[in-house]
């Protein structure tokens, strides 16, 4: 992929959720919500300050996140649904 975000921006693949609930209960591609988890692809350089300094981002390639439901905005490379959004649309790190 030959894709690099911008400043403050990353790319986020969506983690694909489970198709069975905690009882056991299959859910079916219509009652499923897009999944709210991702992985980071690519990461900008950061954000700009007032006086030009870079601020670093906190999220790397290979982070995994968490963000809002109507976060980003959808696009699609190498024929793959991603996201683009800003770093500050990101909920929080998910830790292993």
């Amino acid at each position: 992929m030959n894709f690099k975000p911008l400043h403050d921006r990353v790319l986020v693949r969506r983690v694909e959720q489970e198709e069975k609930s905690k009882g056991g209960i299959i859910i079916p591609d219509t009652a499923k919500e897009k999944p709210q988890e991702g992985e980071i692809i690519a990461a900008g350089s950061g954000a700009r300050k007032d006086d030009g300094a870079i601020v670093p981002l906190d999220v790397k390639a290979g982070d995994r996140v968490l963000f809002g439901k109507w976060s980003g905005t959808e696009v699609k490379i190498d024929d793959e649904d991603l996201l683009i959004m800003k770093e500050s649309d990101l909920l929080g790190i998910i830790q292993s």
